[in-house]
């Protein structure tokens, strides 16, 4: 089935399946990373099952597993959660969802969701995305997760394979494509400056909020960019 203006159903789902698949199979990587940081298994699974936020949730163990205050590391998880209430405003105009299923769907409202349903052509895609990606990331990533920390003690020394890297590299490289415009480019580049110049200098989960520094003076050149635009299309109407 297809609306006039949108994509067949079917390719819709493929798309969503394959972002789920993809990412949900690095909860894998989140539910050794936790374990091997001295989380329990109940304490891992309790991450993914309510936060369920992979950037945020890596932050929070990595911050513990460097010696990072409970606290500090809290803020930069919460800090670098924030993000999904913006989504949230955008999707809730998209999605119009019944009001009585909005509060189930705001758990799923991630980076994932939010991109597979903003690349729709119109709402009943976007409704399928959101809901496909959602559902299939939200099983796998929790399966994951009990899997990796069931298995942390078995796999020994989780540093070494470097499995705390999984999940901000499948992370990376789905945002790495919403970068179009050179102001993005730039405050991303900024941002990751940030968080790696300072991890030898702050502690644990600070990094993280310095990194957040990164957006104001990009969504300023973003500004004033917009203003020189509307300023030029005005003198060529004259």
């Amino acid at each position: 089935m297809r609306d006039d203006r949108g994509r067949p159903d079917s390719a819709v789902v493929r798309d969503a399946l394959g972002v789920g698949v993809a990412v949900g199979l690095s909860g894998f990587a989140f539910g050794v990373t936790s374990a091997g940081s001295g989380l329990t298994v109940w304490q891992t699974c309790a991450l993914s099952l309510l936060v369920f936020t992979g950037a945020s949730q890596f932050a929070l163990v990595g911050a513990l597993a460097a010696g990072a205050n409970p606290l500090t590391a809290a803020a930069g998880a919460f800090f670098l959660g924030m993000r999904n209430a913006f989504y949230g405003l955008r999707l809730s105009q998209l999605l119009a969802l019944p009001r009585a299923v909005r509060p189930l769907a705001a758990q799923w409202v991630i980076d994932e969701t939010t991109a597979v349903s903003l690349a729709q052509r119109d709402r009943r895609g976007a409704r399928i995305g959101f809901a496909v990606t959602g559902l299939s990331l939200y099983v796998l990533w929790n399966l994951t997760t009990l899997l990796g920390a069931l298995g942390a003690e078995a796999i020994g020394d989780t540093d070494a394979w470097g499995l705390d890297a999984a999940g901000p590299a499948v992370f990376l490289a789905l945002l790495a494509p919403m970068l179009k415009s050179t102001t993005e480019r730039a405050a991303a580049a900024l941002a990751v400056l940030l968080g790696l110049g300072l991890l030898p200098l702050l502690p644990g989960g600070v990094p993280v909020l310095v990194a957040a520094l990164a957006a104001p003076p990009a969504l300023w050149a973003e500004g004033r960019r917009a203003g020189r635009a509307r300023g030029d299309a005005k003198e060529e109407r004259r």
